[in-house]
């Protein structure tokens, strides 16, 4: 009785610590830029600015960190939603010229709340097809599904050419959020404070869904148990449908961001921009959100310092990034489990 009475499991996980170290990188990376760049205000300036692009890499990435961290899918197709999301976000935007064009903050928010959620939409049915038709089929085949996803992804692009056309098509700023916002010597673009608030938004949301809700533990469950979910009445199933859905929508958000911090959209722009996605992922270790977050972070600020101080180092600092820390973590920054 006693034995049962001082079980050790409780009080084990209770001791369970944060791994502070990769928190640490950040930081330790911001003091090494102040201390390179010697201006306090071009300093701000920039770290401002990479953490905004930190943020809207992590939305992007989000969607596929829940799909490969909670489904073990493997799949290119995110670049598919990452375009049509700014594609839809450019006919929306498009339709409200008065709300655009005003130089109303609350009418510009607005614009870019429908375009976002229509992005949304657009991409969450998208993934729901893409996962009927093709992902259903390959599960825990990784190798299909890299494959099988990679020509859905040419297909994708190739119907997006078909209704909005191969050229590249403008997204610009709404007035209210365009221009920068200057304090003394500091000036910072609007709209990067605007990245920087969702990008955090999203992160709370995702890390309080699958921690602090129902559906957050049956996911996890099913995860690590699928049978035994399954036979307490709970379908799976559909909660990964749901996580597949939902994966995809952040992946239209994501876009919408993107073309918005580019100002131009292109098919091609999800493609390109999932070479930042797998960095992420990779460094995050695979499934990851917290890691996920952390190493967009790390990829925003190395390439806004890089870019000031060494140019030509900016074109693959990324690169030199990722095999740092894979270097420092093979498993990546905070591994959720071994594949």
């Amino acid at each position: 009785m006693n034995a049962i009475a001082h079980d050790p499991a409780p009080s084990a996980l209770a001791a369970k610590r944060i791994d502070w170290m990769p928190l640490l990188l950040a930081p330790v990376l911001m003091a090494i830029a102040y201390a390179l760049i010697g201006s306090g205000s071009t300093w701000i300036t920039l770290t401002v600015a990479g953490l905004a692009m930190g943020m809207i890499i992590f939305i992007i990435a989000s969607g596929l960190t829940l799909i490969f961290g909670l489904m073990d899918v493997f799949t290119f197709a995110n670049g598919v939603f990452i375009a049509l999301g700014a594609f839809v976000a450019v006919t929306v935007l498009g339709a409200l010229p008065e709300w655009t064009s005003a130089d109303n903050l609350g009418l510009n928010l607005a614009a870019l709340g429908v375009a976002a959620l229509a992005a949304m939409l657009a991409a969450g049915a998208a993934g729901l097809v893409f996962e009927r038709v093709l992902i259903r089929r390959i599960y825990g085949q990784h190798l299909k599904q890299i494959l099988m996803t990679m020509g859905g992804m040419v297909v994708g692009e190739e119907l997006i050419k078909m209704v909005w056309g191969p050229q590249q098509a403008a997204l610009p700023l709404p007035v209210a959020l365009s221009g920068s916002m200057v304090w003394g010597d500091v000036a910072i673009e609007k709209y990067r404070l605007l990245a920087l608030v969702l990008g955090l938004l999203v992160f709370v949301c995702v890390v309080l869904v699958l921690n602090r809700t129902k559906v957050g533990l049956l996911i996890r469950a099913g995860v690590q148990d699928r049978e035994m979910v399954e036979s307490l009445g709970y379908r799976i199933q559909r909660l990964f449908i749901g996580v597949f859905a939902v994966g995809s929508a952040l992946a239209g958000l994501g876009g919408v961001m993107w073309g918005l911090y580019q100002q131009n959209v292109t098919p091609q722009m999800g493609a390109q921009v999932n070479v930042l996605i797998f960095m992420v992922i990779i460094m995050g270790g695979l499934g990851s959100t917290s890691g996920s977050f952390l190493g967009a972070i790390l990829i925003g600020l190395v390439a806004n310092y890089t870019g000031f101080l060494a140019p030509k180092v900016a074109l693959f600092s990324n690169i030199l990034l990722m095999v740092a820390i894979l270097l420092w973590r093979p498993q990546g920054l905070y591994s959720i489990s071994s594949r």
